[in-house]
């Protein structure tokens, strides 16, 4: 029966009111928010696919060293310059290096650096942008004033000059440091932003008026309800950490030796990408492999959190979905 007087009627359904409406019409199941996101997370095939490739080139930074033949900082002086092999499977470079061991220790750098950085933004974009709004009057007015002039500070140099005066040993320290000295700045404003409506919820000012401290209001409050856009985020700034820490070594001012990593694999490789190929050709597809996955592991999430997506599929049968769709 149609009911005039209901302003939802004519608006289509969401696709967690449809699995939700699919469930009634049988055995009710009882489903927690976190279980509806990862069940329409794992049925996305792209997001597998990603999660898939993910899950390993973790395994191969972890347990690469272990099979590989040669060491990454030992030089086979017998090698110098030869094309992939039986020997050396992803061949060497001008020094005799190994270079599948260099690309699995490089990779397994690069990684931590890309989700160091990503996790220690998060983390500190929201505890300033949330805390920020939430504070209002001239605490936030102090606080805007301070992002807005850290913004205009040439971070890229001032990365580069600390990433310098670090030791070999230490350079990869130094750059998730330096990268993320800086890369919560334009995050926390945004959120800042997003926590403005937040601010005002009924929930929030009874929390505020029972007595709960300002921080614990921050913690369990505002930055669960920005849960879904601080996952999407963390996962997909991986990739930023990635391409930045790629090049500030390709430019010679990340990575130094005896460490190693993609970026610095791919500087080295500038200057002979003519005569041995294959020293460009393997850490770029690495590189490549390893972006695109964490990228339709952010879309797979992305469609999994918003609730008009049909990305992720559905899980009512088809005529179920036929009757709600008219």
């Amino acid at each position: 029966m149609v009911n005039d007087n209901d302003p939802t009627q004519g608006t289509p359904p969401t696709n967690a009111d449809m699995e939700l409406s699919a469930d009634t019409m049988g055995e009710v199941k009882r489903i927690s928010y976190a279980g509806l996101i990862c069940r329409r997370f794992f049925r996305s095939r792209s997001a597998l696919v990603g999660l898939a490739i993910f899950a390993a080139l973790v395994l191969l930074a972890l347990f690469g060293p272990l099979i590989c033949r040669f060491d990454y900082a030992e030089p086979d002086f017998t090698a110098i310059g030869l094309p992939p092999g039986p020997e050396h499977w992803f061949g060497t470079d001008g020094g005799g290096f190994d270079l599948f061991a260099c690309v699995v220790h490089g990779l397994g750098r690069s990684l931590i650096i890309g989700v160091s950085y990503s996790v220690l933004t998060t983390v500190i974009a929201a505890l300033v942008g949330v805390g920020i709004a939430y504070a209002r009057g001239w605490v936030e007015r102090v606080g805007m004033w301070i992002i807005d002039m850290l913004m205009v500070i040439p971070s890229f140099l001032l990365v580069a000059l600390f990433v310098r005066s670090a030791s070999g040993q230490d350079g990869w320290l130094a750059l998730i440091f330096g990268l993320t000295l800086f890369g919560w700045i334009g995050y926390a404003r945004t959120l800042r932003t997003m926590t403005l409506s937040l601010r005002e919820r009924d929930y929030v000012r009874a929390a505020k008026y029972m007595g709960v401290s300002p921080l614990a209001i921050i913690v369990r409050h505002l930055i669960p309800n920005l849960g879904s856009i601080l996952i999407i985020d963390t996962v997909l700034g991986v990739i930023g950490g990635i391409n930045s820490e790629t090049a500030f070594s390709f430019l010679g001012l990340g990575i130094k030796l005896p460490d190693t990593s993609l970026g610095y694999l791919l500087s080295q490789a500038s200057s002979v990408m003519i005569t041995m190929p294959w020293m460009l050709v393997f850490p770029s597809v690495a590189l490549i492999v390893l972006c695109v996955s964490m990228q339709l592991i952010g879309d797979g999430l992305r469609d999994a959190f918003d609730p008009y997506s049909r990305a992720a599929g559905s899980a009512e049968p088809a005529e179920i979905e036929e009757e709600a769709e008219l």
